[in-house]
């Protein structure tokens, strides 16, 4: 078994075909007008990004820390089509959910979009009934066109058989579905890296401290690195305001007396170490609105959420004691108690849903998006989710070439029609899992061969481009060793993630393009080793 002891030299092993290095990303930015300046790179930065880039615009995106560092790599980790909005008649939204959901799954990110079929007990006194629970499982299903089955109520004893940490007192039958789910840090990388691909120019860790102006128009926007402090320019045709939480922030260097926009609602989450194995998810009502998840994820048990109203600074928003304590009361509804001791937590977070203004309670209100242009000519776009996060990414490009003519040429020098993007461009790695994962353990080149947890997470991680990760092995079979023992994770993923995947913080590595910091493995040892190796990079 490996030991930490076990280590490459931290000043070797550049993966070849290295990104550029950060001063000369500041300097292409700085250098260039853009078409389109995309401030913020979670779910609609990134999206609007690829897909802008991908319709011939030249495009910059900047993030004031890690791509998808704030609310996108605070979800719930789902690609569902959101059988809640069935109580609120919202049919034709859960059959687009469902549509950009199998699309996903099948088309543009099998090798990151996971099955899952989801339990909802029904227990005696509950919330809903066995009858009315399947029923909407039925029309879920049908709305998906019975792609993922047919929605379905089994016996109490079927449920209990097949999940065996379900509380069994007096649960009366269960309701089956089938949808998705993802690890969303990974998604947010691809679509970088999909982005890129398709010519964007990016940089985390690149605060925008200013609006830059030209006659009352925004024009682009000074730029701070938090990395070491250098300040640059980037001027562009078209900025957006993608910043998440942070919207109203920049909506008021455009104009200081705009008003609020947004609410905003926290969603926390536990991730625990697993008792026994988990086969499927559980979605446990709580009351007539809200359900509690309890899914199997990284070979952990993920558990959330809360919805409640955020007031306070966006960067500070943490999982509390008291979130902590209800979200394992919640679970317990459905899940014995000795799954749900507080020993088992091994990571707990949480994240800001980003909410149009306006009175009633979050819990109730709308999850849309909305796209505002304020006095300078800035976009700005808030809301979202991550499985429709592609057809927001071409509305708000449509909204672009609208508002601001900004839409690319074509070869009769009119403008392309976003509906002339490849619909279904698949993200980096395109691969079917399983293949991946069979040809890591067949290479027997070096010896002795991939352990089969580490082959199978990075083929599902990674797609084709865990080959590229398997080929430093080769070169330094010291790479293949584990970073923690207790993890799959192997130290050339460091090396990739410094050189091909914008990683410059050891929490960049941990947290976002590892599981690391979810499987409580972050030990000061390993943040140090990981940090040695960041610092090795070749700028």
């Amino acid at each position: 078994m490996n030991t930490l002891q076990s280590v490459p030299s931290p000043g070797t092993h550049p993966a070849a075909g290295a990104l550029p290095g950060r001063a000369e990303t500041r300097d292409r930015l700085a250098q260039a007008t853009y078409d389109l300046l995309v401030i913020g790179g979670g779910i609609l930065g990134t999206s609007v990004a690829w897909h802008a880039a991908q319709s011939g615009l030249r495009v910059a995106m900047v993030d004031a820390g890690d791509f998808a560092g704030a609310t996108s790599s605070a979800s719930s980790k789902l690609v569902h089509g959101g059988l809640r909005y069935l109580q609120t008649g919202a049919v034709k939204l859960v059959a687009e959910n469902h549509h950009e959901r199998r699309v996903l799954a099948r088309d543009v990110a099998p090798h990151l979009v996971n099955p899952l079929t989801f339990y909802l007990p029904v227990y005696k006194g509950g919330p809903h009934g066995a009858a009315k629970l399947g029923a909407g499982v039925f029309a879920y299903s049908a709305l998906s066109a019975f792609g993922d089955g047919v929605g379905r109520v089994i016996s109490a004893s079927k449920a209990a058989a097949d999940n065996p940490a379900l509380r069994t007192e007096n649960l009366k039958a269960a309701a089956v579905y089938g949808d998705h789910q993802m690890n969303d840090s990974r998604m947010a990388v691809m679509t970088v890296r999909a982005a890129v691909e398709s010519g964007a120019v990016v940089l985390n860790h690149a605060e925008v401290t200013g609006l830059r102006l030209n006659r009352g128009r925004v024009t682009g926007a000074e730029v701070r690195d938090r990395l070491d402090g250098t300040e640059f320019g980037v001027d562009a045709r078209l900025v957006l305001n993608a910043a998440g939480p942070w919207v109203d922030h920049l909506r008021r260097m455009e104009d200081p007396g705009a008003a609020p926009s947004i609410r905003l609602s926290k969603g926390a989450h536990l991730v625990l170490k697993r008792k026994a194995p988990w086969r499927a998810a559980m979605a446990t009502p709580v009351d007539k609105y809200r359900i509690t998840f309890a899914l199997p994820w990284e070979d952990q048990l993920l558990l959330g959420t809360t919805d409640e109203v955020y007031e306070g600074d966006p960067g500070d928003v943490s999982a509390t004691e008291s979130d902590i304590r209800q979200i394992l009361d919640e679970a317990s509804l459905s899940i014995r108690d000795e799954h749900l001791t507080r020993d088992l937590v091994s990571y707990s977070f949480a994240g800001l849903r980003v909410l149009p203004g306006g009175p009633g309670d979050v819990k109730s209100a709308k999850r849309e998006t909305v796209v505002t242009e304020g006095r300078g000519g800035m976009l700005s776009v808030a809301g979202g989710k991550w499985t429709t996060y592609r057809h927001i990414g071409r509305t708000v490009l449509a909204k672009l070439a609208r508002t601001s003519g900004a839409a690319p040429a074509g070869a009769d020098g009119g403008p392309v029609p976003v509906a002339s993007l490849v619909r279904r461009a698949p993200l980096p790695g395109l691969s079917n899992p399983a293949a991946v994962t069979h040809r890591l353990l067949a290479d027997r080149e070096p010896e002795p061969p991939m352990d089969p947890l580490t082959a199978r997470q990075l083929a599902t991680h990674y797609g084709s481009l865990a080959f590229d990760i398997a080929r430093l092995v080769k070169q330094d079979p010291a790479l293949g060793e584990r970073i923690h023992p207790d993890g799959p994770e192997i130290w050339a993923q460091v090396v990739y993630a410094r050189d091909h995947e914008w990683a410059h913080t050891a929490e960049d590595v941990l947290r976002r393009r590892t599981t690391l910091t979810i499987r409580g493995l972050d030990t000061e040892e390993v943040r140090a080793r990981v940090t040695a190796m960041l610092d090795a990079r070749e700028d």
